[in-house]
């Protein structure tokens, strides 16, 4: 099934369905927890690595940012990734919204001037979302699920779009390994509906392969 095509605003999700789906989201949260404790053992060298190019560029930066993010239902958690932009970054956002490249509630520029060079490099390779393996120890996040929403950005969201909320949101997902930046947010929303209505354990596991040679070879992060 072609995951990239035919993204129309006519998909239902069946929220008491997804309620009652108590042996797969048991079995979602075992593996999550049991992935994201080993990812983050294993990948330390490579937080060290990423850790000390971010300082050697910025050295008054911090090597993490956090920002505020919602989950399921809409409920708020610090979102954690490596800094890829000026410590400023936040504050010109401002400055740049005139200059948004994609259509809808999210905000993308893909020559963002606030991108440090460190920066551009990690988020190409998806790199900068690594510290969000702590975010899925904690709960907060899957490893696969719809991308977690800043709160300003659902304020625009209408009823539809809102359906992407109803599940546990990730660090990858079928809009990152397929289409990902090439498409406007309408698209995304679809994107994400349709993992809801697909997902499953092996569904799952065939998104992460994919998330994996993301990181060799970039689909249009930015």
């Amino acid at each position: 099934m072609d995951y990239g095509e035919d993204h129309t605003r006519n998909i239902a999700i069946d929220l008491n369905y997804e309620r009652h789906r108590y042996v797969y989201r048991s079995v979602k949260r075992i593996f999550d927890f049991v992935a994201s404790f080993f990812g983050l053992v294993l990948l330390l060298p490579v937080f060290l690595i990423v850790a000390i190019a971010i300082k050697l560029e910025e050295p008054k930066g911090p090597v993490f940012y956090s920002q505020i993010r919602l989950g399921r239902q809409q409920r708020p958690f610090k979102m954690y990734k490596f800094r890829s932009m000026v410590v400023n970054a936040d504050s010109l956002k401002k400055y740049l919204i005139d200059k948004n490249e994609v259509d809808g509630a999210i905000f993308k520029i893909r020559m963002d001037p606030r991108v440090t060079k460190v920066g551009r490099f990690i988020r190409k390779h998806s790199i900068d979302e690594l510290p969000q393996l702590l975010n899925v120890l904690l709960g907060q996040m899957s490893l696969v699920g719809p991308r977690p929403p800043l709160p300003g950005e659902v304020v625009n969201y209408t009823d539809y779009d809102k359906q992407r909320l109803f599940v546990k949101p990730g660090c990858t997902g079928l809009w990152q390994v397929t289409v990902r930046n090439e498409v406007g947010f309408d698209e995304m929303v679809g994107l994400d509906l349709k993992y809801i209505l697909h997902r499953s354990v092996l569904f799952d596991l065939g998104v992460l392969i994919k998330t994996i040679s993301v990181f060799f070879r970039p689909n249009g992060a930015y």
